[in-house]
């Protein structure tokens, strides 16, 4: 891709916390070289309850930002605008900086349906999502553009499993719930597994060999629950190719120019 000319310099960041291990500035980095832009990136903690103070601190050199947990929610009353999708999820990562607002998108529906139809899953018709968060209703989306209209949702909760109704009645999904047991993946029903759940740890004993996993998350890898739907020889798409295709829509979001996917890959090593 050919370097941009006389491109002026800008500030992008990721916040969350915890946020040292984030694979975020190597991705976005790699973008703005390959772009020819004189950027900067950088990984920022900001706790709950901080975010308002930190937006405060911006001025007109800020381009965007990335978030992760626990601001996905928390950014959603100190936005001027968010998108459709942002509406539906309830969760917004990704906030262009542009002319004083703050506008909010969500890239990590794309970024799983870009990491799974990459690994071949291009469709599914029913899917087992294990968590209730935000990325969960992130994935409830997903599995929608998927072609999925039954999910089945685990989590320790059941309460905090309704909390993704909204979601579904937007997209026109139907959930069944189920408790978060080894018993509920080794079944054969779902075609799909999606775990946003970081840490389980025995699950599950007896995975099916030819039902997918996403697991969205990238460290450490591979997860418990990764490693044995590997040691089964099921197909796994892990976190780190989520994020890559995530993060190159925010690049194409915070910089209007197409992301250099394969450069941003080499980034992951």
């Amino acid at each position: 891709m050919a370097a941009l000319v006389n491109s002026p310099g800008k500030r992008a960041a990721v916040l969350g916390s915890p946020i040292a291990h984030s694979l975020s500035p190597a991705l976005h980095r790699a973008a703005y070289a390959a772009l020819g832009l004189d950027w900067e990136y950088d990984a920022i903690e900001v706790r709950s309850g901080g975010l308002k103070a930190f937006l405060g601190t911006l001025d007109a050199s800020w381009a965007g930002l990335s978030l992760t947990m626990p601001l996905k929610q928390e950014v959603l009353p100190l936005l001027h605008q968010r998108t459709r999708l942002v509406e539906i999820t309830g969760a917004a990562n990704t906030v262009v900086l542009k002319d004083g607002e703050r506008h909010g998108h969500n890239t990590d529906v794309a970024g799983m349906v870009a990491a799974l139809r990459e690994a071949g899953v291009e469709r599914v018709e029913r899917a087992a999502l294990i968590g209730a968060g935000a990325t969960a209703a992130s994935a409830v989306v997903a599995l929608h553009d998927l072609g999925c209209h039954q999910v089945r949702v685990l989590a320790r909760s059941r309460e905090r499993a309704r909390a993704l109704e909204p979601v579904a009645q937007a997209t026109g999904v139907t959930l069944r719930y189920g408790e978060l047991h080894p018993l509920e993946l080794e079944d054969r029903w779902p075609q799909l597994v999606i775990s946003t759940v970081p840490g389980l740890e025995n699950f599950p004993s007896d995975p099916a060999d030819d039902v997918p996993l996403l697991d969205v998350v990238y460290a450490p890898w591979p997860t418990p629950l990764a490693a044995a739907y590997l040691a089964a020889g099921a197909t796994v798409v892990g976190g780190a190719q989520m994020l890559l295709h995530q993060a190159a829509a925010q690049v194409e979001l915070m910089t209007g120019h197409p992301a250099p996917l394969e450069a941003m890959r080499s980034a992951l090593g």
